[in-house]
């Protein structure tokens, strides 16, 4: 009787702790942003298992009308202006080009004006809008080999290095839609540069953030942060020895990846040749992860660097974000600002590793 009595007072003691550690790994966290001081929600209550980001339906761009009805394949017969910039085979067959948007967020080439009305200020919305365009209408940036993202990031220097000290530029803007989730209206694989007056607000969120910690600890937070994450492997998509993919401890949504260089850098421009190889390696790779994973995903990337306003930013470190289309905001969102991220990051990390 008193075993008895023994083995099930340890079965109850087995249960409550079994309780207790279902319990703790159920608990949502809220985690914040290192550089910008943003709170994110990984909501362990309604954590979906990596596989079912994987189960919605993606479009392709495969149909036969879209090709043909294309403006990017040939870009002169649709009557863009002409290439600011061309790359060519030996055959002198086209791989990338780049030409002004015929429909341009802002006007090219003249210098802000200021316009005022009673309390209210604002100015003319001028800069430069352009498309960098590669040829093949299917293979997008995770299909594509390690030269040809090279090629790519080539372009972005390139326009970059051209439009960086033009009079009504302060700011570049590097961005890609993938995907009609992601804004993109033209499926052909292109990405876009806005060079402008102003710089934009989450930027000067992350130049205060990295600003405000180096003060504080005498270190880069995003060096800080590239080699916690190099050592821990928790969050680790891929990496080489010049640069890491991770999942951010705060990712804002599922699959959430930077890559970043591993040795301090703020300007994105001064990337060297070695750099882009290394860089096209690692971007590709995390891409490709995220196509693979989640069943060709619609996302965007930016490329984070300090702006080219003359001053100088020896506390910032570039950047890309990677951040798929994989849940849209509701009322918490848009009331707060605090996303909602249905997996852990390290729990993504794990996953988009495996499809490497």
């Amino acid at each position: 009787m008193e075993v008895e009595i023994k083995n099930k007072t340890k079965s109850r003691k087995e249960e409550t702790e079994k309780t207790k550690k279902k319990e703790k790994n159920n608990i949502s966290e809220l985690r914040q942003d290192l550089v910008t001081g943003d709170w994110v929600v990984i909501a362990v209550g309604r954590a979906k298992r990596p596989e079912e980001f994987a189960q919605l339906e993606r479009a392709e761009a495969t149909d036969k009308d879209d090709i043909e009805n294309c403006f990017f394949c040939e870009p002169e017969k649709t009557g863009q202006e002409k290439d600011v910039l061309i790359y060519k085979t030996s055959q002198k067959d086209w791989t990338l080009r780049v030409f002004p948007n015929k429909y341009p967020a802002f006007s090219r080439g003249k210098v802000p004006q200021s316009l005022e009305e009673g309390p209210y200020f604002a100015m003319t919305g001028t800069g430069y809008h352009e498309l960098i365009v590669t040829r093949d209408h299917y293979k997008h940036l995770a299909l594509m080999d390690v030269v040809g993202v090279a090629e790519v990031f080539d372009a972005f220097q390139d326009r970059y290095l051209a439009l960086m000290n033009r009079k009504s530029v302060n700011f570049i803007s590097i961005f890609h839609n993938h995907g009609k989730e992601a804004g993109a209206s033209i499926a052909h694989p292109h990405s876009q540069l806005m060079a402008i007056p102003v710089i934009s607000p989450y930027i000067k969120l992350e130049l205060d953030g990295s600003e405000s910690y180096y003060r504080s600890n005498k270190q880069c937070v995003f060096c800080v942060m590239s080699e916690y994450e190099s050592e821990a492997k928790k969050r680790i998509v891929y990496e080489n020895d010049q640069f890491v993919a991770f999942c951010p401890f705060s990712s804002r949504a599922a699959f959430e990846v930077w890559v970043m260089p591993k040795k301090h850098s703020p300007y994105f421009e001064r990337i060297t040749q070695d750099e882009k190889m290394k860089l096209a390696e690692v971007f590709q790779k995390a891409l490709y992860s995220i196509y693979k994973a989640l069943n060709n995903p619609s996302y965007n990337f930016y490329i984070h660097t300090a702006p080219c306003d003359g001053k100088d930013y020896p506390h910032f470190h570039w950047h890309i974000e990677i951040l798929p289309r994989t849940a849209t905001w509701a009322g918490f969102e848009l009331e707060t600002g605090i996303e909602i991220s249905v997996i852990q990051p390290e729990v993504a990390a794990d996953f988009l590793k495996k499809q490497i």
